[in-house]
């Protein structure tokens, strides 16, 4: 598939086609609220986004950010080529169990250290994640965990078609 043609960002806008490769982390003070079964499992002011080309931001939430009982460690690990090794969670909230829905850098790459402990969802095994009150749309394809709201335009990677961009 050739180079998508990016979207021209509007006024408040950020196209993820202006994001860098290696990614870059950059602290976010937006309010980030992380629901499922019904029940809030995480809420922050202070996280961490990153910034990749072609994808929508991933952030990062300390640790502190949830539920007493809301995380469990599981089995197995994955290898991302900037940040390391990362460690899989169980989000569980409201009854429920979202299997491996959470990751995190333990001992993270040089450049990356300021994601150590914390942790990222995939929203859309979420019953609902918000920026500043906004609902997110999950990147597409089950492997990146991009958070899609209106301030950030694409075409983004994920979907059919897009794993060689």
């Amino acid at each position: 598939m050739p180079r998508p043609v990016p979207i021209r960002p509007a006024p408040g806008q950020e196209s993820v086609w202006d994001y860098p490769r290696p990614p870059r982390v950059e602290p976010c003070t937006a309010e980030l609220v992380i629901v499922l079964g019904g029940e809030v499992v995480a809420r922050t002011s202070s996280s961490g986004r990153v910034l990749e080309t072609s994808h929508p931001p991933t952030y990062y939430l300390p640790r502190s950010a949830f539920v007493a009982g809301s995380l469990r460690a599981v089995p197995g690990a994955s290898w991302c080529e900037w940040k390391g090794q990362a460690a899989y969670v169980d989000v569980v909230g409201g009854g429920l169990v979202a299997p491996r829905a959470g990751w995190t850098y333990p001992d993270p790459a040089a450049g990356y250290e300021v994601l150590a402990g914390s942790i990222a969802v995939m929203p859309g095994a979420m019953d609902r994640c918000t920026v500043d009150g906004e609902v997110v749309q999950a990147q597409e394809g089950g492997f990146y965990g991009g958070w899609i709201t209106s301030h950030v335009v694409g075409p983004f990677k994920g979907g059919p078609g897009t794993q060689n961009w």
